[in-house]
Formats: C-alpha cells, structure tokens, sequence
C-alpha cells in the first residue's frame, strides 16, 4: 500500500512540474512526444519531433530536480528529433541561427549539450553580438548512442550508428560505426 501511495505522489510532483514548465514554454512544437520529465521549449524557430520520441528517463539522475531545455531560437533555427529517439534527463538542444537535426532510434545519456552557435564573440567588444554567419548546423545520424555529460558543438557530424563516449566534447566530424571519446572526441575503434 505504501508503494502505491508513493508513485501516485510521484506522478503527481512531475505532473505539476511538466505543467509548469509547459506554461512557461512559448515555442509551439510539432508532433507527438513522451514528456516523462519537464520540458522548456522556447524561440521562434521550429521545433519538431517525429512519432515515438521519448524526453526524460525515471529512474535516471536529475529527474526531479531537472528539466529538458529545447529552445529554437532564431526564426530560421530548427530543432529536429528523429523517430524512436530516447532522451534522457538534463538534456539541452539550442539552435541559435540554423539547425540541430537528431536521427532515429538515438539514445542520449544525461547531461547532454548540443549547440548550433558560439552565442557570442571572443573578442570583448564582441562578447554581447551573436553572428549568424559562425554558426554551423548539427547532425546527428540514425542510430547513435549519446553517453552522458557529452557537449556536441556547432559543425559536429555523428555518423550513422556510432557511440560517443562519456564526457565526450564533439567538435568535428565522427564517422558512421565508431566509438570515439575525448576532448576534442577522436575515434577510439570500429564497431
């Protein structure tokens, strides 16, 4: 009995965070998706998700004092998940200026950063302007498995069925069918 009273407080908790967090959204997505942690989406670009997505994992880490942060946020700026993808919890995806574009059947780890952008010049009087022109689409093959705490930055390429090792930095191209790890990520072996 008290197990059972236990999960109907815990759906309830996240159920009130998830609406939260839905309010507070001003980007509207498109298709169907399994919100089983809050989702932030924000920006005026598009946001889409094809069938079966699923965002946040109970029992993972973070899952209830985190959220998924998905913004899009130029109107040009595009955020595509693929069919059957899994995201686990603490999980951010901004596309400033173009695109970050997630194959099917993904598995993300928590943690996960993926950036489109630089969001700001390095020189100081740069530091408060994002140029359009610096920023570099994302892309991420079918069937890629995502460790946590991994950041993948504006230009990376995952290919199609590869693995990207914990703590990982992406900042190139990763070929199809590999394990590649480190900061800057470099291949470890073929799968």
């Amino acid at each position: 009995m008290q197990h059972i009273f236990a999960n109907l407080i815990l759906k309830l908790i996240q159920s009130s965070r998830g609406i939260f967090y839905q309010m507070l959204s001003n980007a509207s997505a498109k298709g169907l998706v399994k919100k089983n942690q809050p989702v932030l989406m924000l920006g005026r670009g598009v946001i889409e998700f094809e069938d079966e997505v699923k965002l946040g994992y109970f029992p993972s880490p973070f899952f209830f004092n985190g959220y998924i942060h998905i913004e899009a946020r130029g109107a040009d700026s595009l955020v595509k998940v693929g069919e059957g993808t899994h995201i686990n919890n603490n999980f951010v995806a901004i596309s400033e200026h173009v695109s970050i574009i997630i194959g099917k059947r993904c598995l993300f780890g928590t943690n996960v950063e993926i950036y489109d952008s630089d969001f700001h010049g390095l020189a100081v009087a740069y530091r408060g302007v994002s140029d359009p022109a610096q920023a570099k689409s994302v892309f991420i093959g079918d069937d890629v498995f995502v460790g946590s705490n991994v950041k993948i930055m504006k230009g990376a390429e995952i290919g199609v069925g590869s693995v990207i090792a914990n703590g990982a930095v992406v900042i190139g191209k990763i070929p199809a069918n590999v394990v590649a790890g480190g900061n800057p990520a470099k291949v470890l072996r073929v799968i």
